[in-house]
């Protein structure tokens, strides 16, 4: 029996993973250069910021300004969130989840899936939010997943989880859960075979037809 639904955050519930990549992409632009998208993302769920910048850094040479570029990276990144909204059918799968218990487990510091979710009016769906900032390792660690279960009083057998990275399913399978993959637009379908379903997007896929087949 499905009692709660855990879900990812950045890529998942709010498309973060887009307006991040286009930050860096403004920033590399600032200096007339080109980010590719190739390796930018990492798999796994830890903060690779840093690695980004001294990539920058390397690129431009001894005129960048570490500080200088945060601060115009992070600004710009904030006016793109100023009008990003859930992704599409997020909102629709919170509506049919009456009765279900939700849950978030991100890497992502709990403070940043916080304000993000109370900026479009969803933070009080969930019950329960786990940051990586809580745990020690990041996904596919799945220790994110044990906080969220232990926060919720409940076993892996009660909830059912959703991601949007090879990374992340493996975390959460790893805490016992099944794990429904809505892969981003960033990663190969085909890298999400281990999933227990794999779909295109929420929308267009009704709650409870998703869980139904994972019965």
């Amino acid at each position: 029996m499905t009692d709660a639904l855990i879900f990812d955050f950045d890529g998942l519930l709010m498309d973060t993973e887009s307006t991040l990549l286009e930050s860096w992409r403004y920033e590399w632009r600032q200096h007339g250069l080109d980010l590719a998208v190739e390796g930018f993302f990492a798999d796994h769920g830890g903060d690779v910021n840093e690695q980004r910048y001294a990539r920058l850094a390397a690129a431009v040479g001894v005129s960048y300004d570490r500080a200088l570029s945060h601060s115009r990276r992070t600004a710009y990144r904030e006016k793109l969130h100023a009008g990003l909204e859930p992704a599409p059918g997020i909102r629709d799968w919170i509506e049919q989840a009456a009765g279900l218990r939700l849950a978030v487990a991100s890497s992502s510091h709990v403070d940043w899936v916080r304000g993000n979710l109370g900026r479009v009016g969803l933070l009080d769906a969930f019950e329960v939010i786990a940051g990586g900032n809580e745990v020690a390792g990041h996904k596919p660690d799945p220790a994110v997943y044990r906080l969220a279960l232990e926060r919720l009083g409940i076993g892996p057998e009660h909830a059912v989880a959703f991601e949007d990275t090879p990374h992340g399913v493996a975390a959460a399978q790893a805490a016992g859960l099944r794990c429904v993959a809505v892969p981003n637009a960033f990663t190969p379908v085909t890298r999400f075979a281990t999933a227990d379903l794999v779909l295109a997007g929420a929308a267009g896929n009704p709650l409870r037809t998703v869980l139904g087949k994972l019965s």
